[in-house]
């Protein structure tokens, strides 16, 4: 017996001998060894998440990017886009989609990167590149007009398809969104994940553990004032926290500001019914800095402001996003009524009527 633990004490005894002398070495060596676990582990947790929640849509395969959508109702066409770091389930657990379902045909993405969709690296993909995708994806789905609801970041990527594809976007319905460049101290901080390389290691070992220890915070945040509604439960957070949706969600932070750059020039172009909704207590974006400012350059907009709500209006004032979806689509047929009139008492052989200046 004495044999076994002169051996074992031999063992530690070089352990540290290698310790003391090449302790940075070692400290790396053990550092890598960590971070390998640590990747595998949260590989196998994604894997685990995704089979916990399969598809429950279609999907339709665009410009290389595999997208998977959802799809319920009839009637005129109505496609949500949701969040940074979200996935269609917002919407589900809202209520929002079986509401909207009832008198509306209502498409839902997963937008690249986030749920099941997929995010090519090729791509750098901003408001503009998104509202490409999306307008060939549903020109495949046969969609010639559509009401575009965007929340948060999907409000950039709502904006820029009205930009882009007025002939597309009937109206738009635009919750909590981030429409002007600001200074923002915490953009930095969560873009790393996206930095090359050095994002990869970051997201697949250390941010995934992070974001599960900041998840309550973060949630409280986000739905602040009011607490988080019990049906919010049905939101799947273990998609939330894989690496590639944790780096797709850091590569959307970068891009935030430097889009808005471009973005904020082209708001005057905007022509259709537009109904702007903001909790009136949100506290990741300001909105009188954003919402109103939008309100007050677009002449033909709508506001409303959500008295105790916070950034996620969808969840916790399904309703008044429903009713502005509602004055949206409303808008829009006095719109086409207005033109239909204008065009019947239009004479062929009466020239219009011109400014005497």
């Amino acid at each position: 017996m004495a044999l076994p633990r002169a051996r074992s004490s031999s063992f530690l005894s070089s352990c540290f001998s290698v310790l003391q002398k090449y302790p940075v070495t070692t400290a790396a060596a053990a550092t890598a060894g960590l971070l390998a676990i640590t990747a595998v582990v949260n590989r196998q947790l994604a894997q685990k998440a995704q089979r916990d929640n399969p598809p429950k849509g279609q999907f339709i395969e665009v410009d290389g990017v595999r997208l998977h959508y959802v799809e319920r109702g009839a009637g005129r066409t109505l496609v949500l886009f949701h969040g940074n770091g979200s996935m269609i389930q917002d919407f589900e657990s809202s209520g929002l989609i079986d509401l909207a379902a009832e008198n509306y045909r209502v498409i839902v993405f997963d937008r690249p990167g986030f749920g099941h969709s997929s995010r090519p690296r090729d791509v750098v993909w901003t408001p503009q590149a998104q509202a490409n995708l999306f307008a060939n994806a549903l020109d495949r789905l046969n969609v010639r007009k559509a009401i575009i609801l965007g929340h948060s970041w999907g409000a950039s990527v709502a904006v820029a398809m009205a930009i882009t594809r007025p002939a597309l976007v009937e109206a738009l319905v635009l919750a909590s969104g981030y429409y002007f460049p600001t200074v923002r101290t915490d953009v930095l901080a969560l873009s790393a994940p996206a930095i090359p390389g050095l994002g990869d290691i970051v997201s697949f070992t250390i941010s995934p553990i992070v974001s599960r220890l900041m998840w309550p915070a973060m949630l409280h945040k986000m739905f602040g004032p009011r607490s988080v509604p019990q049906k919010f439960a049905g939101f799947p957070k273990e998609m939330a926290v894989r690496p590639s949706q944790i780096r797709a969600s850091a590569a959307e932070t970068a891009l935030m500001i430097p889009a808005t750059f471009s973005s904020a020039k082209t708001y005057d172009e905007l022509t259709m019914p537009i109904i702007i909704i903001a909790g009136e207590d949100d506290r990741i974006i300001d909105i009188d800095e954003q919402s109103a400012r939008l309100h007050d350059e677009v002449k033909q907009s709508k506001m409303h402001r959500i008295v105790g709500a916070g950034h996620m209006v969808q969840q916790s004032a399904t309703g008044d996003v429903m009713a502005a979806i509602d004055e949206a689509a409303a808008e829009t047929l006095h719109l086409t009524v207005a033109t239909t009139r204008f065009s019947a008492d239009q004479r062929p052989d009466v020239p219009a009527l011109t400014s005497a200046s």
